[in-house]
């Protein structure tokens, strides 16, 4: 009897400590290994899924879509579900039409480090996934998602359009395959076009079946950015800036069509560009957006702050003549020449046909205190604000640090450096009667109902008064009717402008090219009451004459032409076609400015020097330069000689479509004009303009 209580009580123990081991492992299993079971179960039966929602649509101010987003699929491949990597790799490169080596080299990779997540396709269309799913399916295998492949998965991604291609690229930009904006708006305003990321999970039974799933977003939905762009307006500047490019062989050219009174950029060309659809196929420089990333001097185009300055502080009146008019002027033991000065000259000849003495005496009377403070009125020296990523702020340095000859040059466009919507909004002040208004891109920025979320109000600053800016306005006007500027007459309208020629530096030499030229025209239309500036600036033109009113002026032609009537302004001249003969047109590079020791300031020379956000605290070595400067000029005219006035009579034709009139017989020595060509200028090589304050273009 004892023995079998004793085996009983054996029998009893041993299950009690049976039991009380696996409630033990249990307690350890459901208490202390909690969550690391749960995360391993969830991690067999639950997908992490990470979505955004569609990118931002930007518009022009038309409401036309000029990038939008649409959605894609995208292959990828988990590597753990997938047993014969090489023989995987041959049905799926077969299906994606891909190299079935790199596919299999990037499973075995992904199999050996435990990934579960590798890319074999990226935003595919509808019809190309469709046709893989055809391709990869496998009947034996249940599986109820697509494809019906072991191991790989479909997600859905959203893919970049831009449906005019390269219309305003470089204003637009793009975003990148993982859909950050990496140009243009698409970078500046990535916080406002970038979708709301959606995090979320889905369970799977053992076949795949969903059976729960849930999402939660992690910030705001994206807005739409409506743009001042219009998409004709746009077009037509960059077809007239292309076509401008390619009949002056230039390097590059820029164009802006700029509203004055309202401050919106209607058009910003650049040539070469690019096609943001496949941004990968072109070159990077062609991504920049010259307007407002590329330094240069502006030559002859500055001087209307020159006569801007001297106006507004009343001492030159442009209907006067032109006080002891010489052909050449010596600042600080320098000389500056050229012929187009003459004897019974006025400020508004004077402007017509370029003359840099008469600019240089102009601005030695302002002062460079004085126009210092002009120039900086104007806006240069600083970024003009727009919405638009790595904006130039130019150069322009302290007075401090001026040579004796500083100047005279910069009164002439040569050591300072600009940014073409610099120069453009200057001109677009002096249209605006002299108030400048902030240049603008983005006209407001709204949510996806339509609903305002903010809307662009630009600064306003009064630069010179009404009576100063008419007054500029009568004298660009010449430059356009009996001065370098004749090209730029319109059919119907009126317009004014400047041109602007400087050469540029070279950087191996060290010394300025003769045969590399910064060639511009900056104008506006109608001249009386401006609805309109355009700026047209050409980098190294190449054919036959190569100054800014050969070269530029007819882009602008081409661009007011076009543009005007779709902007129902009313016609203020007659329709006419102007035949002109380079003999009639005064060149402004017949002009010599270069000093006799050749001291000559690049814009890499420029930007070391102290610029005026540091114009207190100057160190020792712009000290010592600013020793050397002559605290008296020293000037020195040319003893008075009359001049005969040169012809600048206009041929009239009968009325005819511009686009088809025949042009005139090139000279021996110009390039054959092209069909919107009127002329070419034979160049005089030996009367270039040269400076001592000389500049080259620079990028940012």
């Amino acid at each position: 009897m004892q023995t079998a209580f004793t085996r009983f009580m054996l029998v009893v123990a041993f299950f009690i400590l049976w039991i009380g081991g696996i409630g033990v492992r249990l307690v350890h299993l459901q208490i202390n290994q909690h969550e690391v079971l749960r995360d391993k179960a969830l991690d067999q039966r639950r997908d992490q899924i990470k979505s955004r929602q569609l990118r931002g649509t930007i518009y022009d101010r038309t409401e036309r879509a000029l990038a939008m987003s649409v959605k894609v699929k995208s292959l990828y491949a988990d590597p753990r579900e997938i047993e014969d990597a090489d023989a995987a790799a041959k049905i799926i490169g077969k299906a994606l039409k891909s190299k079935p080596n790199e596919i299999a080299k990037a499973l075995k990779e992904g199999k050996e480090t435990g990934k579960k997540f590798v890319w074999l396709a990226r935003k595919l269309d509808e019809n190309a996934a469709d046709r893989i799913n055809e391709e990869l399916e496998d009947r034996s295998l249940r599986k109820y998602d697509l494809p019906r492949y072991a191991g790989l998965y479909w997600r859905e991604e959203q893919k970049r359009s831009y449906p005019y291609q390269n219309l305003a690229a470089s204003v637009i930009g793009f975003s990148n395959a993982d859909d950050i904006g990496s140009a243009g708006i698409e970078q500046a305003q990535e916080e406002v076009l970038h979708g709301a990321v959606i995090k979320g999970w889905q369970d799977r039974d053992r076949l795949g079946r969903v059976y729960d799933e849930s999402d939660t977003e992690e910030r705001e939905p994206p807005k739409d950015v409506v743009l001042t762009l219009n998409h004709s307006i746009q077009y037509k500047a960059d077809l007239a800036l292309e076509q401008g490019v390619k009949n002056s062989n230039a390097k590059s050219g820029m164009a802006i069509v700029l509203d004055p009174k309202t401050g919106e950029i209607l058009a910003m060309s650049n040539y070469p560009t690019f096609d943001p659809n496949r941004y990968t196929e072109f070159a990077t420089e062609n991504y920049s957006n010259r307007t407002i990333h590329d330094i240069y001097s502006p030559g002859s185009v500055f001087k209307l702050v020159t006569y801007s300055s001297a106006i507004n502080e009343n001492i030159i009146n442009p209907d006067n003549q032109v006080a002891s008019a010489s052909s050449f002027i010596e600042v600080a033991g320098h000389r500056f020449t050229d012929h187009h000065s003459r004897s019974n000259m006025t400020y508004h000849d004077a402007m017509a046909v370029s003359s840099n003495v008469t600019a240089i005496k102009t601005a030695l009377g302002v002062g460079k205190e004085k126009f210092h403070d002009y120039i900086k009125r104007f806006g240069f020296g600083k970024p003009v604000g727009v919405e638009l990523p790595a904006e130039t702020g130019g150069i322009v340095r302290s007075p401090k640090v001026w040579q004796g000859d500083s100047l005279a040059s910069m009164s002439i466009g040569y050591e300072i450096g600009v940014s073409a919507l610099q120069m453009a909004t200057a001109f677009a002040t002096i249209a605006n009667d002299g108030e400048r208004v902030q240049p603008h891109v983005i006209k407001e920025i709204r949510h996806a109902d339509g609903k305002i979320f903010s809307a662009t109000e630009p600064q306003k600053t009064r630069v010179v008064t009404a009576e100063t800016a008419r007054g500029l306005r009568k004298m660009l006007r010449e430059v356009v009717l009996k001065g370098t500027g004749k090209r730029a007459q319109l059919n119907g309208y009126t317009s004014a402008g400047k041109t602007g020629t400087a050469w540029k530096f070279n950087p191996k030499t060290k010394r300025v090219d003769a045969s590399k030229y910064i060639s511009s025209f900056i104008g506006m239309a109608p001249a009386d009451d401006p609805k309109v500036v355009i700026a047209v600036v050409m980098d190294e033109p190449k054919s036959g004459a190569r100054d800014g009113g050969q070269v530029s002026a007819p882009v602008f032609r081409e661009i007011a032409e076009g543009i005007l009537p779709e902007m129902s302004v009313i016609p203020d001249a007659n329709i006419k076609f102007d035949q002109l003969t380079a003999q009639e047109i005064p060149a402004e590079i017949e002009t010599s400015i270069l000093p006799e020791n050749e001291r000559i300031f690049s814009l890499e020379a420029l930007e070391s020097e102290e610029t005026d956000a540091v114009e207190n605290n100057v160190d020792q070595k712009e000290q010592k330069v600013s020793q050397k400067e002559k605290p008296n000029a020293e000037i020195r005219e040319a003893p008075k000689e009359k001049k005969k006035e040169e012809k600048t009579e206009i041929k009239k034709e009968p009325k005819k479509e511009p686009n088809r009139e025949k042009p005139p017989e090139p000279d021996k020595k110009s390039a054959k004009p092209k069909a919107n060509a009127v002329g070419q200028e034979k160049t005089k090589s030996d009367q270039k303009n040269k400076s001592s304050g000389e500049k080259t273009k620079q990028k940012t």
